[in-house]
């Protein structure tokens, strides 16, 4: 009696494989893989890894901010310090090239982080750019009522309003000369009111389109003319709580 064929342990082909010793890939399996290969390649890694840190660092705060499991004022100066980080990493115009924009970077490296998208677009904490009147005098930081503010802060906010209307008629329209200015504009006025005055919210909304230009881009004839006409508003409107 015939014995019946042994059953392969493994499912037939119509191929076999046959190694070649001439094309299989010499790789050390204890060497490390370098992603680099010179000085300039290695930096470049190491600023956008240290943007992905930054992006999700900042998600995590945000999420802490929110659910009050930080301070104010901790809240503030780490997400002040982050942003700070983002925007002098990005200054590179290597790694700018490389990162392109928020989103490109994002999709590349497969992340969301929405609460980190915002705040990095508006480019100012949460308690700068929507200062909490419920949170007022919780610390030496935080924002004043009219009636506790000093001179001195009044003061300082009237001179920032009076700086960036001025540097609007010396014709500064690029982003690198209005931002910062802006910045201290609603900075300063948040330590003297959290009143939302007549066309604060256009504060915020120029800070967040400045922020969205190139470094040396400028504003053209009719977004300049905008610009002061809001912001002369705000003036307006600040000086109202005063009273």
């Amino acid at each position: 009696m015939r014995a019946s064929p042994r059953q392969l342990p493994y499912a037939p082909t119509p191929y076999s494989y046959l190694p070649n010793p001439a094309l299989t890939a010499t790789i050390n399996l204890d060497e490390e893989v370098k992603l680099s290969t010179t000085a300039a390649e290695r930096d470049l890694y190491d600023s956008l890894a240290e943007i992905y840190s930054i992006i999700i660092t900042l998600d995590g705060l945000e999420k802490a901010y929110i659910r009050d499991s930080i301070a104010e004022k901790g809240y503030t100066e780490l997400c002040s310090r982050l942003l700070n980080q983002y925007r002098s990493i990005l200054k590179d115009e290597a790694v700018s090239r490389e990162f392109v924009d928020l989103e490109t970077f994002k999709n590349n490296w497969k992340i969301e982080c929405p609460r980190a998208t915002e705040r990095l677009r508006v480019n100012l904490p949460a308690t700068i750019a929507e200062p909490s009147a419920s949170h007022a005098g919780t610390s030496s930081n935080a924002p004043q009522s009219r009636s506790s503010a000093t001179g001195s802060q009044i003061l300082l906010a009237t001179e920032n309003f009076i700086t960036f209307l001025d540097a609007l008629r010396l014709n500064m329209l690029s982003k690198d000369s209005l931002h910062p200015l802006l910045s201290e504009v609603i900075q300063s006025v948040n330590q003297v009111t959290t009143a939302d005055f007549d066309n604060r919210g256009k504060i915020i909304s120029w800070l967040i389109r400045l922020n969205g230009m190139k470094a040396t881009e400028e504003l053209g004839e009719e977004e300049a003319r905008q610009l002061t006409f809001d912001m002369e508003g705000a003036y307006v409107g600040f000086k109202a709580t005063l009273n």
